[in-house]
């Protein structure tokens, strides 16, 4: 059956923890697993879920449970649901400003100066842990200093975590432009 056509399941926790562990758990397992927010109908605690394979999903389960990685809910997405969660793609933004290049990943942004690749910016999210990963990350070159899901364990943690792996996508291809 073609990927598009299975149903999904939506893995769902209370709280971000867990939620950031589910799918190097789950990959490390063998399971196709996606980090994705799920529909505002379903949110209840974290907003961050994991889709996987609905064939996968007992098996998925028992291995989460071994590893210690508290499930809140299990939701069968069918396929044609109404119900859609987002992927955090659809999350990423990324704006050139001449010198600079900033990325975007839900609220959080992290921005960078071409050439040097120097973190010259940290913003947004409400979460508590914001102006410590901004001290630690800004005047650092991206690729080289600590990653955010290093240094915090909040949503607004993992979502910079996620500019921040693009941001450095994009740094080592323009770098690798340069040196042709």
């Amino acid at each position: 059956m073609p990927e598009e056509e299975k149903g999904k399941v939506l893995v769902v926790f209370d709280y971000i923890y867990h939620a950031m562990r589910a799918k190097p758990v789950l990959e490390e397992a063998g399971f196709h697993a996606r980090e994705v927010a799920p529909p505002p109908e379903y949110r209840t605690g974290c907003d961050l879920a994991v889709e996987i394979d609905a064939t996968d999903v007992d098996a998925a389960e028992n291995v989460l449970i071994e590893k210690g990685v508290m499930i809140l809910d299990i939701l069968f997405m069918p396929t044609g649901s109404e119900f859609v969660p987002v992927y955090l793609t659809k999350l990423m933004k990324t704006v050139d400003y001449g010198g600079f290049v900033m990325v975007r990943c839900g609220n959080m942004k992290i921005t960078y100066q071409k050439g040097s690749g120097k973190i010259v910016n940290i913003s947004g999210g409400g979460c508590p842990d914001i102006p410590y990963l901004g001290m630690k990350l800004y005047g650092t070159v991206i690729g080289q200093g600590p990653q955010p899901r290093v240094l915090g364990k909040t949503i607004c943690a993992y979502t910079l975590e996620h500019a921040y792996d693009k941001a450095l996508e994009i740094f080592k291809k323009e770098s690798g432009k340069k040196r042709r």
